[in-house]
């Protein structure tokens, strides 16, 4: 079946469908990570979005569905080079492709992703729409316009409070849940976390109510009409809880500090991405998927905030971190290092709870 992308600045990309039939319209971005395309569709950092992955066959490992960062397939749309026509891995549960189908995802294979790559790369993110019904560049034109954007941090997060329990309790951490990817929560659960989801909206009262040793802001959909009300939510907490963000998170409670956020000509989609303290030569490779980060303006006068870790490309906010506030915040995302094993920035946001002298032992929250 054929397929056709289209960008908002009229450049065209025909192709083969891999997918769903249908329509989609988002922002195209590319993604540089070699593994990991399952993570990606599901995870709700890329609601509403288009992602051309720079890898170029995909497919090879088939899908899981230990490996969906959520209940199902986030993403708008798909671009890649070669959808592989075998998969071969002691954990596949099926082909790619037919996931996509069955998630109702649209996505185009047989597009030169690195012509495509350069181009966003040179031009920047934009709108754009993938079809497999409708192949006239001027309609397609007309649908990108006409599009209207989203919101969907109220379908990525949870309807009612969700409860992850620990094997061995030793917290109980909150999340205003924006889209929590579950490789987070195994992580925290691997701490010792009893990890309850809170839906997006729920006022800070009722979250200082639950007695909880701290609270997470998690990833999830940026610049979402959601966010400032978010934030302003947040804002009454800080200082009176332990709080961590994360990505969308970060960005959050750049907003309660009286930030604002800018975005980027192309945001940094991989896991490979440099990061370094500000005074050490010693850099670390994270992965990152955003589109937007903190303009420093707004925050470069509180004396109560301390930036801890800059972008080494482009000098960009990546952590931030407050003691009289009890927050830490990170851009990058804090993703496991290994099997089994914890990324360093949620232990230092839990040494942060058991530092705080309104926590005393485990609380046993009531969601």
């Amino acid at each position: 079946m054929k397929a056709i992308l289209v960008l908002e600045n009229g450049s065209v990309y025909e192709g083969t469908a891999c997918g769903a039939a249908g329509e989609r319209v988002g922002d195209v971005i590319i993604n540089t990570a070699v593994v990991g395309y399952q993570e990606m569709v599901t995870d709700a950092a890329n609601a509403g979005k288009i992602i051309v992955l720079t890898y170029p066959l995909i497919g090879n490992y088939g899908v899981a569905k230990k490996f969906s960062e959520s209940s199902k397939c986030q993403a708008a749309g798909l671009v890649i080079k070669e959808m592989s026509r075998m998969y071969s891995n002691w954990q596949a549960e099926g082909p790619f492709g037919e996931f996509l189908k069955k998630e109702n995802a649209v996505a185009i294979s047989g597009i030169d992703t690195r012509t495509l790559s350069v181009e966003i790369r040179d031009k920047g993110e934009q709108p754009g729409i993938i079809s497999t019904k409708d192949f006239n560049k001027e309609s397609l034109l007309k649908k990108i316009k006409n599009h209207k954007k989203e919101g969907f941090i109220k379908d990525t997060s949870v309807k009612k409070p969700v409860e992850f329990k620990a094997g061995v309790l030793k917290y109980n951490i909150g999340v205003v849940d924006l889209g929590m990817p579950r490789s987070f929560i195994r992580q925290l659960n691997t701490l010792g976390c009893n990890v309850i989801l809170l839906p997006y909206d729920t006022p800070s009262a009722k979250i200082m109510a639950l007695n909880l040793n701290g609270l997470i802001v998690s990833s999830g959909p940026e610049n979402d009409p959601a966010i400032p009300d978010i934030a302003e939510n947040v804002k009454n907490l800080l200082g009176k809880m332990p709080i961590m963000g994360i990505s969308t998170g970060h960005h959050v409670l750049g907003l309660a500090l009286g930030g604002k956020l800018k975005k980027m000509k192309i945001g940094h989609h991989g896991v490979n991405y440099p990061i370094k303290a500000l005074d050490s030569f010693k850099g670390d490779i994270t992965a990152q998927n955003h589109s937007y980060v903190l303009d420093e303006a707004g925050i470069k006068n509180r004396k109560d905030v301390n930036i801890t870790l800059r972008n080494i490309n482009d000098d960009s906010i990546e952590e931030m971190e407050s003691k009289p506030l009890k927050f830490l915040s990170a851009q990058y995302c804090p993703a496991s290092p290994g099997f089994n094993e914890v990324n360093e920035a949620f232990e230092r946001f839990l040494n942060m709870t058991k530092s705080n002298k309104a926590t005393k032992g485990v609380q046993h929250a009531k969601a």
